[in-house]
């Protein structure tokens, strides 16, 4: 049986999150239900508490930052020391949220900060339109040996592909990137041991299930890589381990 990774998935988002959360349980994919507000993750920590294959995730999502996200930010710092991973962060540069970027760098200034005096966590990282801010920070606040970044949905050129890699940098990918352009253009630069899968549900507006996202997002992966989509999802799953074990 083919094993699947999602590791970026919005669990909590879907009508029935519980139910949800049982059926990605029963799928036996393993997945990383990443959050969008601190104020999520005492149901998600509740509901994971002893699965196996899915884990939660502590975010602070760059769109919901304002003036008001000082209570947001003091739940987040509360919750840290319960949390393994820590997503999603990080920053968004688009139109509708630029006006708050000084904003969302200080709090992801503040994040970075925190997941490196633990030394311990796992980011699945947001950067729409500010990849090199993005690069900036990890590299001056969260180094190599005191955390994990996986940047997910990756809409970065080449070069700053190339610079996330030095970093050490893991992409997590969907069906929707690798369909692009660009993203097969980044997928021929990442050596195949710092790829993930992810689906971003329900952000595609796909009615597909996650398993059949996951086993497109495979297909594509092994046919641009030249593998068969069997060992391209066992690739996954070690790189998954890998991450998961701080073991770069």
């Amino acid at each position: 049986m083919r094993s699947y990774v999602d590791f970026h998935c919005h669990l909590d988002l879907f009508e029935d999150f519980e139910t949800k959360v049982k059926t990605t349980e029963s799928a036996q994919i393993y997945t990383l239900a990443v959050t969008t507000t601190p104020r999520a993750w005492p149901r998600n920590h509740e509901l994971t508490a002893k699965l196996r294959y899915v884990r939660p995730a502590l975010g602070l999502h760059p769109q919901i930052i304002t003036k008001d996200t000082k209570h947001e930010l003091k739940l987040w710092d509360e919750y840290l020391n319960n949390a393994r991973y820590v997503g999603e962060v990080g920053l968004d540069a688009s139109a509708n949220y630029i006006q708050n970027f000084d904003m969302q760098k200080d709090i992801f200034k503040h994040i970075l900060t925190r997941c490196s005096e633990r030394g311990d966590k796992v980011l699945s990282v947001h950067a729409v339109r500010s990849v090199d801010t993005v690069l900036d920070m990890i590299e001056r606040y969260l180094p190599q040996d005191r955390g994990v970044v996986v940047l997910h949905w990756f809409t970065g050129t080449k070069a700053q592909a190339k610079r996330a890699l030095k970093l050490g940098c893991f992409f997590s990918v969907n069906y929707a990137m690798l369909r692009s352009k660009r993203g097969q253009e980044i997928i021929s630069l990442v050596s195949d041991d710092r790829i993930l899968t992810e689906t971003d549900a329900p952000f595609l507006d796909d009615q597909s299930t996650q398993s059949e996202q996951l086993k497109q997002t495979v297909e594509i992966l092994g046919t641009l890589l030249n593998m068969t989509p069997d060992l391209v999802s066992e690739i996954v799953l070690k790189n998954f381990k890998r991450v998961l074990s701080a073991d770069k």
